[in-house]
């Protein structure tokens, strides 16, 4: 399963996303009860109409395995927060935002 976060949107308007593949089994054990612990039914269609209205905030899109949620940064709480942070600590190093160099990731 892969899981990954992309975050759009902020003052400048720069994308960044974080990717992890676990391994199973041993990986299972971590991410499956992050996944299973977001509400991806209760998400409401549109994200970006959540984030309507509130400029220069982060909107993240969320992919787990088939799961994908759209959420306005202010959203990204509980379990969601979780799931978020752990795969951005987690994520394959990938090249920097737009063309930064290393210390601007």
């Amino acid at each position: 399963m892969k899981i990954t976060v992309q975050r759009s949107g902020g003052i400048a308007g720069m994308k960044r996303t974080w990717t992890v593949q676990p391994t199973p089994p041993e990986d299972t054990d971590l991410w499956q009860p992050l996944i299973e612990a977001c509400p991806w039914d209760a998400v409401p269609t549109s994200g970006r109409a959540a984030a309507t209205g509130q400029p220069d905030r982060f909107l993240y899109n969320i992919r787990a395995g088939q799961h994908r949620a759209t959420l306005p940064e202010q959203a990204v709480t509980g379990p969601w927060r979780d799931l978020v942070e752990t795969a951005k600590a987690a994520a394959e190093p990938g090249p920097p935002p737009d063309g930064l160099p290393g210390p601007f990731r």
